[in-house]
């Protein structure tokens, strides 16, 4: 569906003014970003039992963290158990029921990205697939909210602390939800802004909105996973921005009140001058310090201390060779390490990308040596 114009006007004149003062280090995060993002597309051609071993991972961690943020006490050693084995028969406890919802529409999202369109039908039907283990949601899984809700923050053992922020109204939900995503889709399409600070708009006003009864942050989270994978951000799946995200929990709640304690009231009627004090710089910038934070865990793990997870047994013979010796020709590596002359080649090509090694000369006197 497409906005009319004066609805895709009135939106962008408010996120306009939104991102109107941003401080200078914004644009500074979202350089680093990109220049990380480019380097990671150059280098990270994984072998897939690498890709595989990383992307389990990072299931657990991010299952186990994003459902802790809400409250669950299960830890990624529980969570890994009950991947591992529990049948569904027994998924009698809500931490567990959270967790396996969690868990399988996340893997569908890192998977199948490329074919998951960001829709409204998309997220109700994310929204009924994350709670579709949950008995007490049966009858509000898949629908938005009925009665009002409200944002609240909650201590380890899950006591309500704070109450954070009023969200929308019931009734004018399905209109803000359908605005927003709209909006998002093309703006993003247009290109005028950077995706990073369009991504971070959704996701603080469709947390504001909060349009379902209950399993928002979660939801929130996967999407913050399709939109960046489908905006080129392809580490994602490798480095859990759950995990950071709940390592710095206290931050987390904090930037999105100072930047949503900033909206418009959804029941008030927007006058000139009444959206001037919109203002989301500061979640702007716990985004981005987080999204940054993924970036380089991401590039680490093509550091030397972790190439042992990026290579093939044979192309892992080649990189310890000339760990060995101070340079070396492919036909040289072939003939000590007995591997494939071809295989040799695809691996020092490999190495490149990954800017391991440097190559010397050209033709048939090119030899290589580790950086």
């Amino acid at each position: 569906m497409r906005l009319p114009n004066y609805h895709l006007n009135e939106y962008m004149n408010k996120f306009n003014q939104r991102i109107k003062n941003l401080p200078e280090n914004i644009w500074l995060l979202l350089n680093q970003i990109d220049e990380l993002k480019g380097q990671w597309t150059g280098g990270a051609q994984l072998n897939p039992q690498a890709l595989g071993r990383l992307k389990h991972s990072v299931l657990i961690t991010s299952t186990g963290a994003s459902t802790r943020i809400e409250g669950s006490k299960l830890s990624d050693d529980e969570v890994e158990k009950l991947m591992r084995g529990l049948s569904l028969q027994k998924l009698v406890d809500r931490d567990k029921q959270e967790v396996q919802g969690y868990y399988e529409l996340l893997d569908n999202v890192l998977t199948s990205w490329q074919s998951i369109p960001f829709s409204e039908s998309t997220i109700k039907h994310f929204h009924k697939e994350l709670l579709k283990y949950g008995t007490k949601d049966e009858r509000h899984r898949g629908e938005y909210k009925k009665i009002e809700n409200r944002v609240e923050m909650t201590d380890a053992d899950g006591k309500v602390i704070e109450v954070l922020f009023d969200t929308t109204s019931a009734y004018l939900t399905p209109k803000k939800i359908e605005e927003l995503i709209t909006w998002t889709n093309e703006t993003l399409a247009l290109k005028e802004f950077h995706p990073l600070i369009i991504i971070s708009n959704f996701i603080v006003e469709f947390l504001k909105i909060h349009p379902f009864q209950d399993g928002n942050g979660r939801l929130a989270r996967i999407l913050t996973n399709l939109l960046m994978l489908k905006q080129g951000y392809t580490y994602v799946p490798y480095v859990s921005h759950e995990k950071l995200i709940e390592d710095n929990k206290t931050d987390y709640y904090l930037a999105l009140r100072q930047s949503q304690k900033t909206f418009l009231s959804s029941e008030t009627s927007a006058k000139e001058g009444d959206t001037d004090k919109e203002n989301i710089s500061d979640w702007i910038n716990f985004f981005l310090n987080t999204s940054l934070a993924q970036a380089k865990q991401a590039l680490g793990l093509l550091s030397a201390e972790n190439i042992d997870k990026l290579l093939s047994p044979k192309q892992l013979l080649v990189w310890h060779y000339l760990e060995s010796m101070d340079e070396a020709t492919p036909g040289e590596i072939s003939k000590a390490t007995k591997v494939a002359r071809p295989t040799v080649s695809q691996a020092l090509e490999r190495l490149l990308k990954l800017n391991k090694v440097e190559r010397l000369g050209q033709g048939r006197t090119t030899r290589y040596k580790k950086i």
